[in-house]
């Protein structure tokens, strides 16, 4: 099985001006890819099916080598991460085309992403080392400062199959973080015969289990706490000019609210399933949505 460990970093602030760089680099290479294939799509769209020869990943990673001879810039940045750059957007483009076909009226091709965003520096298995508690990753910025950061013991990533590695940048808190992912064996399931059912109800969180014994939590509702401050702040927002910077400043207040719910609830089901599961010693099926 694969699993991912998210941990946060602490760049330097040179160190930050060559992540910035680097992510411009895979932004810019996403959305010229992006319409490169929208032009193509356009072109191909009006000849029979039998005739048509849409782009590929494959064609524009075999670009890749004339795209840094036109561009230097695209030699700052490790091979690999350029081409997941290309397979992210191969991905968006095969998922949205998929529920197009389906007849989903909601499917929205890619976007281009905006000079704000902070493009994900994706490592698939190589251009990254761990060694002695920290994690560098390769580059070729001109500035030549080591991306170097320093990883907890406790996450034990030297002595794991590890497979990739993401940088990325939390907008909200503004934070960089990688996440890794790696691979382990799946552990063996052992049947003790005990089961209990746990049901994440609204209001009221039940666990029973194969005895007929019963047990209730009621749901703290912190979605109750933040509705009021969510519905003052979305009627602030509303009343600005949307794309506004007061618009914005309004919309990263509302999302930080929207997820901070979220994971309160998340965390707090987690826990009471846990202590119930461990208390009972019983394989638990749940029923109803995390």
């Amino acid at each position: 099985m694969q699993l991912t460990q998210k941990i946060k970093i602490e760049p330097t602030q040179e160190q930050e001006e060559v992540l910035t760089s680097l992510s411009e680099v895979c932004r810019l290479l996403y959305n010229f890819s992006l319409e490169e294939r929208i032009e193509d799509w356009k072109k191909n769209k009006e000849k029979p099916e039998e005739d048509r020869n849409y782009i590929t990943y494959t064609n524009q990673q075999n670009k890749l080598p004339e795209l840094k001879e036109e561009y230097p810039k695209y030699n700052w940045v490790y091979s690999k991460v350029l081409q997941m750059t290309l397979k992210k957007l191969d991905a968006n483009y095969k998922s949205f085309f998929f529920l197009w076909k389906k007849g989903d009226e909601k499917a929205r091709p890619p976007r281009y992403k905006g000079s704000n965003y902070f493009a994900t520096l994706c490592y698939n298995q190589s251009g990254f080392e761990i060694k002695e508690g920290e994690i560098k990753f390769s580059h070729n910025h001109p500035n030549k400062v080591e991306l170097s950061f320093d990883v907890p013991n406790k996450f034990g990533l030297e002595e794991k199959n590890i497979k990739q590695v993401e940088i990325f940048r939390d907008e909200l808190k503004e934070e960089y973080y990688i996440s890794v992912t790696y691979k382990e064996e799946t552990p063996e399931h052992k049947d003790n015969g005990l089961y209990q059912a746990f049901d994440l109800g609204v209001t009221k969180h039940t666990g029973v289990n194969m005895d007929g014994k019963f047990v209730e939590f009621n749901n703290p509702r912190p979605d109750k706490y933040w509705q009021p401050k969510i519905r003052e702040v979305q009627s602030k927002r509303d009343r600005c000019k949307k794309g506004s910077n007061r618009w914005k400043w309004y919309n990263r207040k509302l999302r930080k609210m929207q997820r901070k719910i979220a994971n309160q609830m998340k965390d707090w089901q987690h826990k009471t399933s846990r202590k119930i599961v461990e208390n009972t010693k019983a394989n638990t099926i749940v029923v109803g949505d995390l």
